[in-house]
């Protein structure tokens, strides 16, 4: 049966979606993963180091379901806010790669999403973290926003004969820098450091305000990713 696969970077981020889409845990499975139905939503980790080998089990079930890399990204393009929705055509990777998007997903995502911001998307194998490395980005690619993960989930659904889409809030301004120390706190598998987010407070506490304004932003573009995810859930397959 075919159905519909959200997978994201981070733990919290398939947590966010999970709830707002009313999915429970998957118990059975060793991962944090959660569903109900033809519907699924699992982290990779972050440049989704974590998607080969949590594939198979992810897919149990289905029969080349709609792949979607969800989540977060890095706004590139100047006039794009905190919160705003981006539904790439295209995603351009690392090494230049350039990976389509399934079209007729794409137009009913964008029938979802309202002013939801088209083009392409690019994938970096670094966090982009400055507003002078996004300018630069920018600059030599055209793309309107940065992530981690989209070529490589893309590329593998392609590969598995699944149709693919890109469903992206936005959590930090073109021209907004993204403290290392924050970044810090994710581990590579796509969690959080509790302990090291608490050691912050006491030996960085001007980085409060920043962590307490990304938290936000990130809430506002998973929101926005939510809605979009809940109308192709309830969609019939085009």
């Amino acid at each position: 049966m075919s159905g519909i696969l959200i997978l994201t970077a981070v733990e919290l981020e398939a947590r966010v979606l999970a709830r707002r889409l009313e999915l429970p845990p998957i118990t059975v499975l060793p991962f944090p993963a959660f569903g109900r139905g033809l519907l699924r939503v699992a982290p990779v980790g972050l440049r989704a180091s974590l998607l080969v080998s949590r594939w198979p089990r992810l897919l149990a079930g289905f029969n080349q379901p709609l792949v979607i890399s969800s989540g977060v990204c890095g706004a590139l393009a100047p006039d794009l806010s905190a919160g705003d929705l981006v539904l790439p055509e295209s995603v351009l990777g690392p090494s230049g790669e350039r990976l389509n998007v399934t079209p007729t997903r794409h137009r009913q995502a964008s029938d979802l999403g309202g002013s939801a911001r088209g083009g392409t998307l690019v994938t970096s194998r670094e966090v982009v973290a400055t507003a002078a490395a996004k300018a630069a980005l920018f600059a030599s690619t055209g793309a309107v926003a940065v992530d981690m993960e989209s070529s490589v989930i893309l590329a593998h659904a392609a590969a598995a004969g699944c149709p693919t889409l890109v469903v992206r809030g936005v959590s930090d301004r073109a021209n907004e820098s993204v403290p290392l120390e924050l970044i810090e706190l994710i581990t590579p598998a796509g969690k959080l450091r509790p302990v090291r987010a608490l050691a912050l407070t006491v030996t960085r506490p001007r980085l409060l305000p920043r962590a307490l304004a990304l938290r936000q932003a990130t809430r506002r573009a998973l929101t926005a990713v939510a809605r979009v995810l809940a109308g192709l859930a309830a969609s019939p397959r085009p």
